[in-house]
Parts: C-alpha cells; sequence; structure tokens
C-alpha cells in the first residue's frame, strides 16, 4: 500500500515558539552552527490501490482543509512517492 507524506509548517511570517526554543536550546548545547529553526508537521497517509490523479487530488484537498490550518499554516510538501497509477 503507498505512503503519502504531507508536510505543513507554520506560515513565515508568524513567530515559531517551539522552533525558537529548539533553536535556543541548541545554541545552549554548543551547536552554533544553527542559525534557526522552524518546526512543523509530517503526516504519514497509507491508502488502498494505486495513487490516481483522483487519489492525488482527494489528499490535496485533505491537506488544504483538515490536516493544516489555513490562517497559520502552509502545506509545503505532499510526496506522493514512486507509486503512480501507471505502476
Amino acid at each position: 500500500m503507498p505512503t503519502i507524506v504531507v508536510d505543513v509548517m507554520p506560515k513565515p511570517e508568524l513567530l515559531d515558539p517551539q522552533g525558537k526554543a529548539v533553536a535556543g536550546a541548541l545554541a545552549r548545547t554548543g551547536h552554533a552552527v544553527v542559525a534557526g529553526v522552524r518546526q512543523g508537521k509530517r503526516f504519514e497517509i497509507t491508502v488502498e490501490g494505486p495513487v490516481t490523479d483522483e487519489v492525488k487530488a482527494e489528499i490535496t484537498a485533505i491537506a488544504e482543509e483538515i490536516l493544516s490550518n489555513s490562517v497559520i499554516e502552509d502545506v509545503v510538501n505532499i510526496d506522493f512517492g514512486s507509486e503512480s497509477a501507471e505502476a
């Protein structure tokens, strides 16, 4: 069964307190090379059958309408993997 990965991140113009906390912890532990951190969400969705255009459209709608809050987050990537309708 194919697994589709959806990545959601806070909008760039908004504060990211979790990312800021991680960046601060990294700086305190000697990881000075890190200039900043943004923390997001990753969803792994398993679907039945091949990943057709219809499945892609449905997953895209789910990502935009349910998995992310469009006021404060962006869906930054949907990885449909190598599984396709032609496979």
